[in-house]
């Protein structure tokens, strides 16, 4: 699979000729509505087998193979160039297929209202032949120990068609909001938990899910201990009934990070709870604060490794948005939230306004700017292959579970083949 950078002048028949493939397979493959509208710095994915290196000033062979984590003696006997001898910049290599990881992949799934929009059904359809979890968003707990069930519709035959598991993700979730009191009455009530821990096992088993996910969020800090205690007793029955457990983390840096969101969440224990964790790295870009990558490299680097001090890298696996923002600037504190868009329609925004695509090279994600048609300023950034390639090469540099993604219904069809390119997708 090869990442072009679209420059000045480029078209899909010349970049089909170029890689020796197929306008139609470029198209389909980037689900181009208008194929001749694309827009500089825009990456296109091409279908090809392999992909292409640009050589540039120092390189040697040596390097390169650093670079891209493949054989450097390999490269050599194929081009016959010593391996430390520089090579021309501008030369262009073709670089074989990489082996492909094994990995767990998970996407959450929102519906709303009582039933699943056709849009959601068909991000599910679509995204399922690359999901080892496919999570239905929630199962909200009632202060009574009973849950309120989300629609299902034809999400189990979607994942069963498909040998994709269901993931019932369970939440303290209250008229939208994480709620810090619905957290404190399940949590200080043993006998509460007894209900709703059997509540739970008894509806997983009879739905079909094959893994239990606790997203509790915004939890009293001084109940740590007790959510830790919770959760041991959640695993035990559980575990019991055949079922795996996993939860959903904060993105901590340290164990001592203070707020609201952060102190009740243990890693040490729920690394030596849960089967696996869910680590939330996204968010640092969000739609109330001030504009900027949503799941910027170096933050997300810095809470994987801390996790990786608390818990073994088979047990993390990595958050990743599927969307981006659209901001209206100047930024005013508390004034207008930016609007949430996916890379498609990032894309579209920068033709129909006539802004070139950048990158941010230390974030490692695409941005635009723009004035729109009353003359307002405003910057999106969002994702691309080059930033979703980032995070997986994180991925398989420390050996993690593998990725998980908030959330479907935003269509990304780069993300989904570049998983292809990059993983064997684990099954169960």
């Amino acid at each position: 699979m090869q990442i072009h950078i679209v420059e000045k002048g480029d078209t899909v028949y010349e970049l089909a000729q170029f890689y020796n493939t197929t306008v139609s397979d470029i198209i389909r493959a980037n689900k181009l509505e208008n194929p001749s509208q694309l827009v500089v710095g825009q990456t296109l994915v091409i279908p090809i087998i392999g992909s292409f290196y640009t050589v540039q000033p120092g390189d040697t062979l040596f390097t390169i193979a650093e670079k891209l984590e493949i054989n450097s003696n390999e490269l050599a006997k194929m081009y016959r160039i010593p391996l430390n001898k520089p090579i021309y910049p501008g030369l262009e290599l073709y670089i074989p297929p990489r082996p492909r990881t094994a990995a767990e992949i998970n996407a959450y799934v929102e519906p709303f209202g009582d039933t699943v929009s056709p849009r959601l059904e068909r991000a599910a359809r679509e995204a399922a032949p690359y999901l080892t979890y496919l999570a239905p968003f929630s199962y909200k707990i009632n202060r009574d120990g009973t849950l309120n069930a989300p629609p299902l519709d034809n999400f189990k035959f979607i994942a069963e068609i498909n040998n994709a598991a269901l993931m019932m993700v369970i939440t303290n979730l209250e008229e939208g909001q994480f709620s810090r009191e619905l957290g404190r009455i399940i949590l200080t009530d043993e006998e509460l938990q007894e209900k709703l821990i059997n509540n739970i096992v008894e509806t997983a088993k009879q739905v079909g899910f094959s893994d239990v996910h606790f997203d509790l969020e915004f939890l009293p800090p001084e109940l740590k201990g007790a959510y830790n205690e919770f959760l041991r007793k959640a695993k035990r029955q559980i575990s019991d009934a055949g079922l795996l457990m996993s939860t959903a983390l904060a993105p901590k840096t340290s164990a001592e990070q203070a707020g609201a969101w952060y102190e009740a969440h243990d890693y040490a224990a729920h690394g030596e709870i849960a089967d696996f964790v869910v680590l939330m790295t996204y968010e640092w870009g969000y739609s109330g604060g001030p504009p900027r990558a949503v799941s910027p490299l170096p933050e997300v680097t810095e809470v994987v490794k801390y996790a990786l001090s608390e818990m073994p890298a088979n047990k993390i696996m990595l958050g990743q948005n599927l969307y981006g923002y659209d901001w209206t600037l100047p930024f005013v504190p508390g004034g207008e939230f930016a609007e949430a868009i996916s890379p498609q329609e990032a894309i579209r925004r920068a033709y129909e306004f006539n802004a070139a695509i950048q990158y941010d090279d230390v974030s490692q994600a695409p941005f635009i700017e723009y004035f729109d048609d009353d003359g307002k300023e405003h910057i999106i950034w969002f994702e691309d292959a080059r930033s979703i390639q980032a995070k997986f090469d994180l991925v398989k540099e420390l050996d993690l579970r593998g990725v998980s993604y908030w959330k479907l219904g935003l269509p990304f069809p780069q993300n989904w083949l570049l998983i292809e390119d990059n993983f064997n997708v684990i099954k169960r």
